[in-house]
């Protein structure tokens, strides 16, 4: 069985060229997890008998590792464009919240993530994740596209410093007349932007490309200072050891950290452990439930009920993913917004996950070199594509209390608390209160109630300080 057929391409209206350039589109797009997931979970693991450098070197080659076997499952079982890896948000919340601020043990967290896998990939194969997702209000359903749009836009907006924090107003516009970094991030987006409006293959992708390659020349022509442009500490670190035994040092071994978590169940207490796996529970099904309906709902792959076919299919790569990770070291992984950079360079098949999950293979015996790709490069997709993600909200009537509230609730509330968890789930606890008093409390879903009511029980636990 050829490539065309086993992932249905011709039917999906797509080709194997496009499928490969979506793929590096979103590799690009969601390379700096490489680095980033790495840099904030060895702030909180320590291992006996290896360095710094040796710690961060392990997390990164799991981080690798788990989203290609995440992304392996998502593109042969569920034959759909959507990467996965460790979550922002999630990671931090391990690291900092957990480990640091509860003082739980690493392997105890890791512990959690495993049970919260179990709990997704249950959930899923009785059809009751599902089901939860597709009693998501309407109107919540439309704007999460859009929230999401807002929230790639912040984030893009300020690792460009276009936008930057100002004490006085929270944010404010960044010095873009004078910072290389906002000069080039800025040029980089309008060149997307202008190739995408012609319709160019791969816009993005040269965009990218393009912007990384204009830092490095800017800056061995000396129109900048090293480090403003490129990480000063990788050209050094070449300098000093060369290339080859950067590479040849690299820290393979990972068993430190592979089988962890069954220490951690271990050592367990009870109710700390609960309220963990539930937050854990929380964060990742509704990150995840959210990116799969906007990538879906911006990749026009939703029905004409607004629900994504076969979603259990999805679900259950994100909820083994989870699990494997939490098995080889890592916190709980989740399907990446910048997926919808693959989509829109024209993915619509497995074909182009399993590309990401190739490339990031293949950046196994370069983990000293990862953090060489610039990010601000990468992120001038982000705002292209968070701009193209409010089509949506075209669709919603904003004449109708019913509609608008919980709408606007999801595109304003994700940016502004930096989830988009928190942006749906306000927006789920809105719907009901808002319909029964608009149209009469008969014409509320009993489902309705009963997820306002948990978010709420949630977002009590969550701010009252109970897991502190």
């Amino acid at each position: 069985m050829d490539l065309q057929s086993y992932f249905d391409l011709a039917e999906k209206g797509t080709n194997v060229k496009t499928e490969l350039v979506a793929g590096l589109t979103t590799f690009f797009a969601i390379a700096y997890i490489i680095v980033v997931n790495p840099a904030i979970l060895s702030e909180a693991i320590q291992i006996e008998g290896y360095t710094d450098i040796e710690i961060f070197q392990m997390l990164a080659i799991v981080t690798i590792v788990t989203s290609a076997i995440s992304m392996v499952v998502m593109g042969l079982y569920a034959n759909r464009p959507f990467a996965l890896a460790p979550g922002l948000g999630l990671n931090a919340y391990f690291a900092f919240t957990v480990v640091l601020g509860l003082g739980v043990p690493w392997q105890t967290a890791l512990a959690a993530v495993f049970v919260e896998g179990l709990i997704f990939i249950a959930l899923t194969a009785t059809g009751a994740r599902e089901y939860v997702i597709n009693i998501f209000p309407e109107p919540v359903k439309l704007a999460v596209g859009a929230g999401i749009g807002a929230f790639l836009l912040l984030i893009g907006l300020q690792e460009l410093q276009i936008v930057v924090n100002d004490e006085a107003t929270l944010v404010t516009l960044g010095e873009i007349g004078t910072n290389p970094i906002a000069i080039l991030g800025t040029l980089g987006a309008a060149l997307i932007l202008v190739l995408w409006a012609r319709n160019t293959t791969g816009a993005i992708l040269i965009g990218v490309l393009t912007t990384a390659v204009a830092g490095y020349v800017a800056t061995f022509a000396g129109l900048v200072s090293p480090g403003v442009l490129v990480d000063e500490s990788v050209l050094t670190q070449v300098n000093e050891q060369g290339l080859v035994s950067m590479i040849a040092g690299i820290q393979y071994d990972i068993t430190p950290l592979a089988g962890a978590f069954v220490e951690g169940l271990r050592t367990t207490d009870p109710a700390t452990f609960g309220l963990v796996v539930l937050t854990f529970f929380f964060v990742d099904f509704f990150d995840t439930a959210g990116a799969l309906i906007g990538i879906a709902q911006y990749g026009d792959f939703l029905d004409e009920d607004g629900t994504l076919p076969e979603m259990n299919k999805p679900l259950m790569a994100d909820g083994i993913g989870t699990t494997v990770g939490a098995m080889l070291g890592t916190s709980t992984i989740t399907t990446f917004v910048e997926s919808s950079t693959g989509v829109e360079a024209g993915g619509r098949s497995g074909l182009t996950t399993l590309t990401v999950a190739g490339l990031f293979l293949l950046m196994i015996p370069l983990v000293p070199l990862a953090a060489a790709i610039p990010t601000y490069a990468s992120f001038t997709a982000l705002i292209i594509v968070g701009v193209i993600m409010f089509e949506g909200v075209s669709d919603i009537d904003w004449s109708d209390p019913t509609w608008s509230v919980p709408a606007a609730l999801t595109v304003m509330v994700i940016p502004l608390t930096y989830s988009i968890a928190n942006g749906i789930a306000i927006a789920i606890i809105s719907y009901p209160l808002i319909k029964a008093v608009a149209d009469g409390p008969e014409t509320v879903r009993p489902g309705h109630w009963v997820m306002a009511a948990t978010l709420a029980v949630y977002f009590y636990v969550q701010t009252s300080g109970l897991l502190l």
